[in-house]
């Protein structure tokens, strides 16, 4: 799934019809529920970064913006996630702050039975907005990236390489299909990891441009990772 980035000049209403999506999804949960979408109302209100679709927010201010101590913000925090209405980009390591992402696909899937709630006018803008089954990728960027991976046996899909790819694929489906399908593990050992790529450019383009959410990725799955390379 795809989905529109909140950019151009309908940028301002899209943001607003996506904060009233997660109020009207929380409004018509359980309490706790509530409790949960105000919270991450308020957040992305005044804390979200649009330009690079990203919420770097540290514990304490997220505590201070609340009202709440730093222990409840951590169950919080660990609950959007749970759910997927918040994907996390980059583990909070050596003094740096987490990074997140809104599940853009999950909001409008919670709030779509709650869009006529709102009004005629709302549920149209929304289905407008809403993420769209993308169309398939060009045959022969398919056949490239398959033929790539054919020699290499395939590894368990629940050990740490294919749950990076679920993570990258959730968190931005055009980028992973563009750079990251295409990669394939060579070896983890001493914090390196050690990645193949389809060809010398696809891994020089990745490591130049999109190093940043392939390594956040891969810290949540391999414990102790330093350092990404990745040849062809």
């Amino acid at each position: 799934m795809d989905f529109k980035r909140f950019t151009g000049p309908q940028a301002g209403s899209q943001k607003y019809d996506l904060l009233t999506a997660i109020a009207v999804a929380g409004l018509n949960g359980s309490p706790g529920f509530q409790t949960s979408m105000l919270r991450l109302v308020a957040l992305v209100t005044a804390r979200y970064n649009w330009r690079n679709d990203e919420l770097t927010v540290g514990q304490r201010e997220m505590a201070r913006l609340w009202s709440v101590d730093e222990r409840t913000v951590k169950r919080e925090v660990k609950r959007l996630t749970k759910l997927e209405i918040l994907l996390q980009l980059r583990p909070g390591v050596r003094g740096r702050v987490a990074a997140y992402r809104l599940n853009y696909a999950e909001i409008y899937r919670l709030s779509e039975p709650h869009w006529d709630k709102v009004g005629p006018d709302f549920s149209a803008r929304m289905e407008v907005q809403q993420p769209q089954d993308a169309p398939p990728a060009e045959k022969v960027v398919r056949v490239d990236f398959a033929a790539a991976r054919s020699a290499e046996p395939m590894p368990p899909a629940d050990t740490p390489w294919p749950r990076t790819l679920a993570r990258l694929a959730q968190s931005d489906p055009g980028l992973y299909r563009s750079w990251f399908s295409g990669l394939a593990l060579e070896s983890f050992e001493n914090g390196l990891l050690m990645l193949k790529a389809p060809s010398a450019f696809a891994a020089q383009y990745v490591l130049t441009h999109h190093m940043r959410p392939l390594h956040g990725m891969a810290q949540q799955e391999f414990p102790g990772l330093r350092r990404i390379e990745i040849g062809s």
